[in-house]
């Protein structure tokens, strides 16, 4: 049977906490009727053209996104512009859109530890425990079975949605790997975190050249770990199958469905 909106986001709100969303981001719900009935949600990593699109055209009422639309301050949401042209669309088709950002990544179930369950880790822990010490941000965890670098490379390579960039490495292709850190989406800000720095491999997105090459070369000197670099779509997009299995059990009768829709930014990539 159908739901309202309110009910869908008292499910939500279970499953991701508000009060786990950083001070910076902008989770929640950005447009809809609390009382408009729910009969089929989708879910995307991103609210753009394409995801918007799919939304209207299989008559979803709800379009769960992780990344906020309007994460930025707007002044405007003429139809000129993308976000209001999103919106408008939204709005017309009678699709709802809410955001579950860093809420989403903190918890048990989160976009870190989807990723490191993936992986096959055991034994993990949040990177950055909140104060429960069960929730937070990344996974740090260890191997059932110990293996190189290059094999882990491979593993992402097959468990992730192809990208045009791939996965990128920066280590030895036999290096020994047991213990592994990761964190879904940009994580730049935790390659100097003590549990990081004591992985044999840290598996994140978003790399960027300087903080990548000064944790290599910290590392050459002092210890360190390797660097696996994804895709930030590729990274969060698996935890998508998770979230849509909690709400089928949450919401019997709602249709859940994950979008399969590529929203990473890159097309293609040349390689010289």
């Amino acid at each position: 049977m159908p739901q309202q909106l309110a009910d869908v986001l008292a499910v939500t709100e279970r499953l991701w906490p508000a009060s786990g969303t950083e001070p910076w981001d902008a989770s929640g719900l950005v447009s809809g009727a609390m009382d408009a009935p729910v009969h089929r949600v989708l879910l995307a990593v991103d609210a753009v053209a394409a995801t918007v699109d799919e939304a209207v055209e299989q008559r979803a009422d709800l379009l769960i996104a992780h990344h906020p639309l309007l994460l930025r301050g707007v002044t405007s949401i003429a139809e000129d512009r993308y976000k209001g042209a999103l919106l408008a669309k939204l709005i017309r088709g009678g699709s709802a859109l809410l955001a579950a950002h860093t809420n989403a990544d903190v918890v048990a179930t989160g976009t870190s530890a989807v990723l490191a369950e993936r992986l096959g880790l055991v034994d993990t822990r949040p990177i950055e425990a909140s104060d429960d010490g069960a929730t937070g941000i990344g996974r740090v965890g260890r191997l059932a079975e110990p293996t190189t670098l290059g094999r882990l490379a491979r593993r992402l390579a097959e468990v992730l949605p192809p990208t045009a960039t791939g996965v990128r490495v920066a280590g030895g292709f036999d290096d020994p790997v047991e213990t592994v850190a990761v964190c879904g989406g940009a994580g730049d800000s935790l390659l100097g975190h003590p549990l990081v720095r004591a992985a044999d491999v840290y598996v994140t997105a978003d790399l960027r050249h300087h903080p990548a090459s000064e944790a290599r070369e910290q590392a050459m000197l002092g210890g360190g770990p390797a660097l696996v670099d994804l895709s930030h779509w590729a990274s969060e997009w698996l935890w998508l199958e998770t979230a849509a299995a909690e709400l089928r059990a949450a919401l019997p009768g709602v249709e859940v469905a994950v979008s399969e829709i590529r929203t990473d930014p890159w097309d293609f990539q040349v390689v010289q």
